[in-house]
């Protein structure tokens, strides 16, 4: 068996590596591996390093007036970062701030599909609805394994009242 320090530390050479490359793709596939070897506060760390990486990339991808690329690995892994933040902001109850990530990344990428979903959490957190009343009457849990996206893709007829209720309010202002 191979010596658990000499793999944390091969583990962390690969880290450091990525971090250094901007590699956000790269850390998402040693993930495995740092939960289980890293210790809960250098977890922390890590992660925080994927969302400060994909912060900076959104930065200059809003500076740049372009759209991220769903089909380009270090897109895909920006977004799916930013969308962990949303949803965690989300989960510990900032709604409002879940809502303007939600809004950001609804406009943020070529794929359609992704912005439809987006602007159903969007619509869902700037309700006020909270994420277990979204998960639990809004999104299609088992659709949404199926399909196999990283982020809440499937909805059940809820979700159209939602949305109509939220063009609603905004044809009103």
């Amino acid at each position: 068996m191979a010596n658990p320090d000499k793999k944390v530390e091969e583990l962390k050479e690969k880290i450091l590596s990525a971090q250094k490359n901007g590699d956000i793709a790269s850390l998402y596939i040693l993930e495995h591996d740092a939960n289980e070897l890293l210790a809960e506060e250098v977890l922390h760390g890590y992660y925080q390093n994927i969302l400060d990486l994909a912060l900076e990339r959104l930065t200059q991808t809003l500076e740049a007036h372009v759209r991220m690329d769903m089909q380009e690995v270090q897109d895909f892994a920006t977004v799916r970062a930013l969308y962990e933040y949303a949803v965690e902001n989300y989960s510990a109850g900032s709604a409002k701030d879940a809502a303007a990530l939600f809004e950001v990344l609804a406009g943020l990428t070529n794929d359609q599909k992704f912005s439809d979903a987006l602007k159903m959490h969007w619509a869902a957190a700037g309700e006020g609805i909270s994420l277990e009343n979204f998960i639990d009457k809004i999104a299609d849990v088992n659709a949404t394994q199926a399909a196999g996206t990283f982020y809440i893709s499937a909805f059940t007829n809820e979700a159209q009242k939602l949305l109509d209720k939220s063009q609603t309010t905004e044809d009103d202002e």
